[in-house]
């Protein structure tokens, strides 16, 4: 019998105060809208390249979003070759050489099959939770608790899986980002952005979403114990058991076994 979310989602949060929270109403990661923000205010205010953008503070400000939402825009828009970052000295409009060498690069991503996929999650992902553990801040540790109290809470209100997948990429952004690695984090971002914009979300599987809950609760408990060996080891259980269920989803015809990531106009 298919395992039911409201009965079955496992917390690691028993004994805390039940932390509140809302979803802003799309499936599309919150982080890509405030990308999709931003360029708007680039546009909007007639920036040229080598103008430089507001800081993050206010950007914050301006969009009434996270810290963590405008870094992550900021990352997607920087390896769209939108903007470049200067380190110590701010974000600034890229011109229009670098944007279009980016989107080439980004475009030959487009013919990703799943096994790569998930091969590429091992390497990303596993090593961001045993770094995190070790790296992150106690207040970026209580940050990934609340989103993931979030994600739980979705899952128990069945929430639709379009928006599951957004609060999933969520968490794994800010894992990557509090490993404390800014390469990692921006390909991660990579990653995340291909994922939901392509790929039908096994958060849609009957069952999948408990199951993921549990998971992501070992990986938590993992990083808040700053075990990161353990850490590791959840990690890529979860992403192994999202690979199986992805595989049973292509075999039982639910899904196209190929490829993942659809072609866009041009491409196809």
């Amino acid at each position: 019998m298919p395992e039911d979310p409201a009965s079955q989602a496992a917390a690691p949060t028993a004994g805390r105060a039940a932390v509140g929270w809302r979803w802003m109403g799309s499936g599309e990661p919150l982080f890509l809208r405030v990308a999709d923000q931003i360029e708007g205010y680039i546009k909007g205010n007639g920036l040229s390249p080598g103008d430089r953008l507001p800081g993050e503070r206010e950007l914050c400000e301006l969009l009434g979003v996270s810290r963590a939402s405008v870094r992550e825009a900021l990352r997607s828009l920087q390896t769209r070759g939108v903007v470049g970052v200067q380190h110590g000295k701010g974000v600034f409009v890229a011109s229009p050489a670098e944007g279009e060498r980016a989107m080439q690069r980004f475009a030959r991503l487009r013919e990703v099959g799943m096994e790569e996929l998930f091969a590429m999650r091992e390497v990303l992902e596993v090593p961001a939770a045993g770094w995190a553990a070790t790296a992150a801040s106690d207040e970026q540790l209580q940050e990934l608790v609340i989103t993931f109290d979030r994600l739980e809470q979705a899952v128990l209100a069945r929430l639709p899986p379009a928006e599951l997948q957004a609060m999933d990429a969520q968490l794994h952004l800010q894992i990557a980002e509090f490993a404390n690695n800014r390469f990692l984090a921006m390909t991660q971002t990579v990653l995340q952005e291909m994922l939901a914009r392509s790929m039908d979300t096994t958060l849609a599987i009957a069952g999948r979403p408990a199951r993921s809950v549990r998971e992501h609760a070992d990986i938590i408990e993992a990083l808040l114990a700053r075990d990161a060996q353990r850490a590791r080891t959840a990690a890529r259980r979860h992403i192994h058991s999202a690979r199986r269920a992805a595989l049973r989803r292509v075999a039982s015809g639910r899904a196209q076994a190929a490829p993942l990531i659809t072609p866009g106009p041009g491409n196809q």
